[in-house]
């Protein structure tokens, strides 16, 4: 059986924002850090980034800051990110560029999954067909126009697949239109599934509660998608890490430490 070699989470910025952003009606008032989240996986044929951060330029310009995200007060605050936190610079503490990476697997196109693409230049981008065309019809505010603007380029999907030896794409759509997932399989550990943001919160996972943005307000396909989720974990024997918990993300092991 193909399995991937190390998984490592990278931590690329923080958010700050009115919890009913991750779980639909339930923490009005009540305002939450998250982490900003990517994930490199090494795997014998090569290496994978799911997701990517930001766009460090919209952050460290103060211009950029309030053009692209001042109209998201008070619900959402400005992303807060270093320049340490860009991926290049933990390739290069891994002795990598953008060279080595041979995938880039975007889970959806919300600009804090997608933004980082601009310090990859040249990469293999894959993503669900359904986010591009999402995406074009400009419905959904968490897409930046200019961070698909070379989505020409990139491979579209629509079906589940092996994006790399011992690395599955599981389609979970409800918070976007072509949200999608990972499934991991690891030499030593138990397997491992990145929600994305199908699931923020362990308490989405625990509650079968929806995030509290869903494509076309439609929840239902949200709770669908998690409860998948949370039965290919019980099938398989498989962690599910949710995507913006800082609690549970403190738990994983911490940049250069990998998961194997």
């Amino acid at each position: 059986m193909s399995r991937a070699l190390r998984l490592w989470p990278l931590l690329t910025g923080t958010h700050r924002y009115e919890k009913i952003v991750s779980t639909r009606n339930r923490g009005h008032g009540q305002y939450i850090d998250a982490p900003i989240l990517a994930y490199l996986i090494e795997t014998p044929n090569g290496r994978v980034l799911y997701d990517v951060g930001c766009d460090y330029r919209k952050i460290a310009s103060p211009a950029l800051r309030a053009k692209f995200f001042d109209p998201m007060r008070p619900l959402f605050e400005a992303p807060r990110m270093t320049e340490t936190q860009r991926i290049p610079n933990y390739l290069a503490q891994l002795g990598l560029t953008a060279r080595d990476i041979d995938v880039v697997f975007l889970g959806h196109l919300h600009f804090d999954h997608a933004g980082g693409l601009c310090d990859l230049p040249g990469c293999d981008v894959h993503v669900h067909r359904e986010e591009i065309v999402s995406a074009k019809t400009g419905a959904d505010s968490g897409v930046f126009e200019d961070e698909v603007a070379g989505s020409d380029q990139w491979r579209l999907q629509s079906e589940e697949y092996e994006v790399a030896p011992g690395i599955t794409a599981i389609n979970t759509p409800g918070h976007t239109a072509g949200h999608m997932s990972l499934f991991i399989e690891l030499p030593r550990g138990r397997p491992v599934i990145l929600c994305g943001d199908a699931a923020d919160l362990q308490e989405n996972l625990m509650d079968e509660i929806a995030p509290g943005y869903c494509w076309q307000d439609n929840d239902a396909l949200a709770v669908a998608s998690i409860r998948k989720l949370n039965e290919m974990a019980r099938v398989e024997d498989a962690d599910l890490w949710p995507n913006h918990d800082f609690e549970f993300f403190r738990g994983l092991a911490q940049f250069p430490a990998w998961r194997d």
